[in-house]
């Protein structure tokens, strides 16, 4: 008599085995995709919060969007469009006459309509110790013209006495010297509250340029 030992009934061994080998492979397969797509997920989130950081702590230190609420600055700016704005420049140079700056608004100046204006976007026209007065509709700086080919020919200045500006401050006009609200109304503002300059309009896309 021969003794089938430890074989299964079939003569081939356990009968179990080769099905739990398979249920074994079949959960592996299924759980590399899963395991892919977390991974996934994860690098993307990753990424996405990275990006979300940089573009806070751009803004936060290095760069601005702004858009122009008013036509106080025609026709350099015109209502709607986007400037970028540089607010590391006056950590590493003096304001300067002829840049275009943001500027937290005074507590003089219009909110607008609805209360929706926290800045400014004006020209300096003088800085601390300069004088600064208008004759016969022209600007002049320390007692002699400034040459301002950002107007459109024929723009007067008025409302300006000759005026000592302070040290620390600068005196901002708009370049739409009619319609515009500026130093001439509020005086000069404090160099602290400059946002930064003004340097690229990136929209409307047809005329980005340098300003």
């Amino acid at each position: 008599m021969r003794s089938n030992g430890s074989r299964g009934s079939n003569g081939r061994g356990d009968p179990d085995d080769d099905g739990d080998d398979r249920d074994g492979n079949a959960e592996d397969t299924d759980a590399k995709p899963r395991r892919r797509w977390r991974r996934t997920a994860l690098e993307w989130l990753g990424v996405i919060g990275g990006g979300i950081a940089i573009a806070l702590l751009v803004e936060a230190f290095l760069i601005q969007a702004f858009w122009i609420p008013s036509p106080s600055m025609e026709p350099t700016l015109d209502v709607g469009d986007r400037v970028l704005v540089n607010k590391l420049s006056y950590k590493f140079h003096d304001v300067n006459r002829g840049d275009v700056v943001v500027f937290e608004r005074p507590p003089g100046a219009s909110t607008g309509q609805n209360g929706e204006i926290k800045d400014l976007i004006k020209r300096v026209v003088a800085v601390g110790g300069d004088t600064v007065e208008a004759k016969e509709g022209n600007v002049y700086v320390n007692g002699e013209q400034i040459d301002e080919d950002y107007l459109e020919p024929g723009t007067p200045t008025d409302n300006l006495p000759l005026t000592t500006i302070p040290e620390g401050q600068v005196f901002v006009m708009g370049d739409n010297r009619t319609n515009s609200e500026d130093s001439r109304i509020f005086g000069p503002i404090d160099e602290d509250a400059i946002v930064g300059r003004a340097f690229i309009r990136v929209l409307p896309i047809t005329d980005i340029g340098w300003l």
